[in-house]
């Protein structure tokens, strides 16, 4: 890769880390000012995922970048250059969002069907609350394959790496905003629900009932589950348990170590 290309994207990649975190610190600051569901007192969960976000941080500049940087010339053919510019290029971005986004929805599916892809998924699922923090409790694993799979997409349709970046920044963008704790207006998030992920649609997924677990997996747009008929017909009600059926969270150390554990289903 040339200099200048390794240039541009190491400023679409800070402007990413940017936006993702404007998002962050809004979300996080309006989750605690106008409150959906009341925290739990511990902090310990906040000490969890922190945790599991410090290990992503620590490993992905020398894991899940570089693998990122591998779609770069993962591509098996190259687009027209009608494609490349203009209005072709607004249209394939847009195209490529969606694709992206589909594929999501099929793995993170798989992360729920697959008894050993479960294993590194169930870390999430383990949280007991849901907050901004919680769109950060991945283990690495999990974030590891994902960006490894996802070059499957990139290679057959030739997408260009900078919207694979772009696209990252809206899904860690929409993962912070579903999975936060802000009260929004009911009306106002019921007509949101009908085009992306709301917090009352992901609240649902993380309820510790298998069957409203194993629902609502779309990351961006909300349509797959109705699509693809995976949409729970349950609502959000803050009563609900969080996390998973007959188990408890669990301390880090053993959160890390979890998908290899033999006692991890």
């Amino acid at each position: 890769m040339s200099e200048g290309f390794l240039s541009a994207i190491g400023m679409i990649g800070g402007a990413k880390l940017v936006f993702a975190g404007a998002v962050f610190v809004i979300l996080f600051v309006a989750e605690r000012a106008a409150a959906a569901a009341v925290p739990p007192a511990s902090k310990a969960r906040l000490i969890r995922n922190g945790g599991l976000w410090a290990v992503v941080l620590l490993l992905s500049p020398v894991i899940v970048a570089p693998i990122t940087a591998l779609g770069g010339n993962a591509i098996l053919w190259h687009r027209p250059a009608a494609l490349t510019s203009g209005g072709g290029e607004a249209a394939m971005f847009m195209l490529d969002v969606v694709v992206l986004d589909v594929w999501a929805y099929g793995l993170h599916r798989a992360y729920h069907r697959i008894p050993l892809l479960w294993r590194l998924h169930r870390v999430h699922h383990l949280d007991e609350f849901l907050d901004t923090t919680s769109a950060f409790r991945f283990h690495i694993g999990e974030v590891v394959f994902s960006a490894a799979t996802r070059l499957i997409p990139i290679a057959l349709l030739a997408i260009p790496l900078t919207h694979v970046i772009v696209f990252e920044t809206l899904l860690l963008a929409s993962a912070i905003f579903h999975h936060s704790n802000v009260r929004l207006p009911q009306r106002f998030e019921a007509a949101l629900s009908g085009i992306i992920v709301t917090p009352s649609i992901h609240w649902v997924h993380h309820h510790a009932v298998r069957a409203d677990t194993n629902s609502n997996y779309a990351a961006i747009f909300s349509l797959w589950d109705r699509l693809f008929a995976s949409r729970s017909p349950s609502r959000r009600n803050y009563d609900m348990k969080i996390g998973l059926e007959s188990v408890e969270d669990q301390p880090l150390l053993r959160l890390i170590l979890m998908p290899f554990l033999r006692s991890a289903q």
